[in-house]
C-alpha cells in the first residue's frame, strides 16, 4: 500500500478537463470540425475526461481499493487480500491535500483503518484502532485494557488454511545476505504456524481474531513504549502503557507479535486518516496466479 494513484489522477484529470473547457469556450474544435477531427489532445479530454473525472470522485470521496502487502493484520487480512475502503466513514477530504471539508464520523474501537504512515505520509497502512483521543491502553500478561477496563477476549481453537499460512513469508531477499526460496518461505511460515495461538477480541461491535507467537513478545523491541512509560515497560516488554494525545489514534495489527505498529512508532493523527477497510472483495495469490473470490466479505 505504498502508492498513492491519486498522484497521477489528480493532475491528469485537471489537464484534459482544463482542455476539455477550454474547447467548450474558445477552441470550439469539436464543434466547428466536427467529431474525430480534433487535435489528438482535444479529442483525448472529450474521451478520457468524463471516466477519470468519476474514476476521481469515486476514489477520493466513496470507494477506493488497496492491497494488502505484508501479514501484519493477519488472520484478518492476508497477502495478496484486495479490499475496498469507505472514504467517507471519517470525513471527506480533498484529495492530495487532504484537508476535511465534511466531518461525517470518527473511528471506533476495534475499527479496520487506512492511514498515511506518520513517518512517511506517502505509505499507506492498514491497523486495527485500540485507543481512541484521551484513552489509556495498557497490556499486562496477555491481556490489554483500556482505561483500566480489560477488553474481552478469549482464547478460540483455528485452523488456518495453510495456502495462507504460505504466505506468511515472501520469497525473495528478506534481509541482507539472506535470499529465501519459494519452498523455504512455505516452510518458515508452516513452523511459525505451528507455535501461533489465536484469541477472540470484543470491542464494541467488532468481534474479531488476534494472533500471538508463544515464543516471542514483540513489545519488547517497541521504542516507542520505552519513551513513552519507561517506568511502565518491563525488560521483557509483557507490561506497558500509554496514553492517547487529543486528535490521535493508538492502532496495533491483528498479528500481534509481526506488526510493525504504533507500538513502534507512535500514534495516528486524525488528518492522517484515509478511510475505513470494509470488504475484501479479491485474493490474489503471488505468483503467475489467478485471482481468487473465496475469501470475499465484509472486514470484522
Amino acid at each position: 500500500m505504498d502508492f498513492d494513484f491519486n498522484l497521477i489522477l489528480v493532475p491528469l484529470t485537471i489537464a484534459l478537463g482544463f482542455i476539455w473547457l477550454l474547447d467548450k469556450l474558445t477552441l470550439k474544435q469539436r464543434k466547428t470540425r466536427g467529431r474525430g477531427k480534433e487535435s489528438l489532445l482535444v479529442r483525448w479530454a472529450y474521451d478520457f475526461f468524463p471516466v477519470l473525472a468519476v474514476v476521481l470522485v469515486v476514489r477520493s470521496f466513496l470507494i477506493e481499493p488497496f492491497n494488502i502487502p505484508s501479514s501484519s493484520m493477519v488472520p484478518t487480512l492476508y497477502t495478496g487480500d484486495f479490499i475496498a475502503v469507505n472514504k467517507y466513514a471519517y470525513g471527506v477530504r480533498l484529495p492530495l491535500t487532504y484537508n476535511k471539508v465534511l466531518d461525517t464520523g470518527s473511528p471506533e474501537h476495534g475499527d479496520v483503518i487506512v492511514f498515511r504512515y506518520p513517518e512517511n505520509p506517502s505509505i499507506y497502512y492498514i491497523k486495527r484502532v485500540i485507543g481512541l483521543p484521551g484513552d489509556t491502553v495498557s497490556y499486562n500478561q496477555g491481556q490489554i485494557a483500556i482505561n483500566d477496563v480489560p477488553v474481552d477476549t478469549k482464547s478460540v481453537n483455528f485452523d488456518a488454511n495453510t495456502d495462507l499460512t504460505a504466505q506468511l513469508y515472501p520469497a525473495g531477499q528478506v534481509m541482507p545476505g539472506q535470499v529465501l526460496t519459494e519452498n523455504e518461505a512455505t516452510q518458515m511460515g508452516q513452523q511459525e504456524e505451528d507455535q501461533a495461538q489465536y484469541f477472540q477480541e470484543t470491542q464494541g461491535e467488532n468481534k474479531h481474531l488476534v494472533r500471538y507467537l508463544s515464543d516471542m513478545n514483540s513489545s519488547q523491541y517497541a521504542p516507542f513504549l520505552q519513551q513513552q512509560s519507561p517506568e511502565v515497560v518491563s525488560s521483557a516488554g509483557t507490561e506497558w502503557q500509554v496514553t492517547v494525545p487529543d486528535g490521535d489514534y493508538f492502532v496495533m495489527g491483528d498479528n500481534r507479535d509481526r506488526s510493525a505498529d504504533g507500538r513502534f512508532w507512535g500514534f495516528v493523527p486524525d488528518e492522517n486518516l484515509a478511510g475505513k477497510a470494509v470488504y475484501i472483495w479479491m485474493h490474489k495469490p503471488p505468483g503467475l496466479n489467478l485471482p481468487t473470490f473465496s475469501r470475499n466479505g465484509s472486514i470484522d
